[in-house]
């Protein structure tokens, strides 16, 4: 529908009446030249320059009019749009180490690493977030901020579908990863900032241990949920055949609950990609979005249109005087 910004402009439709009535009245005594010989001829040459006047009159009063139009600013005011509002800020760390290559995970009956899995569930879970800011942190050796806070979950999903084992360096710095979260959510106002950090072994390197980044995350108000992957067994063809082994025996619980523990979220045991989906979903319904209905209507300026008539007419019309008068 269309719509005016400022609809009490039209009050000033009467305003040219109005001084034409206030200030007295400029009137030319001779309209023509009376000769005795052309009598008859005097109402004819009156009717054309009442005619003329009319004219004049009713397109100046249009151009005036078209003017206020403009003024009063229309909008077209499109159909209302649903903006999705939540409260939440998450950060996504994942583990890049060497480790991450063990294929004991499945998809679709065939065994993958746990990196392409996690992946797969991940992007599930991020386009269930609309609505809320994301950001990525890839970590290994080192910890590196991939994607800071943003609405624009496609580009999350493309950085984090491009990441590759051993990016980061090949060793397992979790205390330098929840660091680089606390730097990233320190100056952010919201009260409601998580870190979802997904790892499969244990801090063997970096600058900050993980006692001490969880300490400082209690401090900040940043709730970190751990969750840890890999299978607890796993069968693999050896020389003297088939053994089984432990390829999570690296893996360090006692520090994932830690942590979890301090910052108020919770750990997580994932042994295989079911279990890997449950935890994504389990997180959903905990770090549930709470939208708030709020409504937009897209507005489009439409002043020009007028604006633009008028200009035409006014020019139309000065662009006839002057042509009379220079005929004459």
């Amino acid at each position: 529908m269309i719509t005016f910004a400022w609809p009490y402009l039209f009050f000033l439709l009467p305003l040219p009446w109005i001084i034409y009535k206030c200030l007295p009245a400029i009137r030319s005594n001779q309209l023509s030249i009376r000769v005795p010989a052309l009598h008859d001829f005097e109402c004819f040459v009156q009717e054309t320059v009442s005619s003329q006047f009319n004219i004049k009159f009713l397109t100046a009063f249009l151009i005036w009019v078209l003017l206020l139009i403009a003024v009063a600013r229309p909008q077209w005011i499109g159909d209302p749009i649903e903006i999705p509002q939540s409260g939440r800020d998450l950060m996504l760390a994942v583990d890049l180490s060497g480790s991450m290559e063990m294929p004991d995970f499945e998809i679709n009956g065939k065994q993958t690493d746990r990196l392409s899995a996690l992946k797969m569930i991940a992007s599930d879970f991020i386009d269930r977030r609309k609505g809320d800011r994301l950001g990525l942190i890839l970590f290994g050796s080192n910890a590196y901020l991939q994607a800071p806070l943003t609405f624009d979950i496609s580009t999350i999903k493309k950085f984090l579908n491009e990441a590759s084992i051993g990016l980061a360096g090949n060793e397992t710095a979790i205390g330098d990863a929840i660091g680089l979260a606390i730097k990233q959510l320190k100056n952010d106002s919201k009260k409601d900032r998580v870190l979802i950090l997904l790892t499969d072994g244990n801090n063997n390197t970096g600058n900050l241990t993980p006692k001490k980044a969880a300490e400082i995350a209690s401090h900040e108000g940043l709730k970190i949920y751990t969750i840890a992957i890999g299978a607890n067994q796993m069968r693999i063809q050896t020389p003297f055949g088939q053994q089984v082994m432990n390829p999570s025996a690296g893996l360090d619980e006692t520090t994932l609950k830690m942590i979890s523990d301090v910052t108020g979220g919770r750990y997580f045991r994932a042994y295989n990609t079911k279990e890997l989906i449950q935890v994504y979903q389990h997180i959903d319904l905990l770090e549930k979005i709470e939208r708030q209905s709020k409504l937009y209507r897209p507005t489009v300026e439409m002043y020009m249109w007028p604006l633009g008539i008028a200009l035409i007419l006014l020019s139309l019309l000065f662009g006839v005087d002057c042509f009379r008068r220079a005929v004459r």
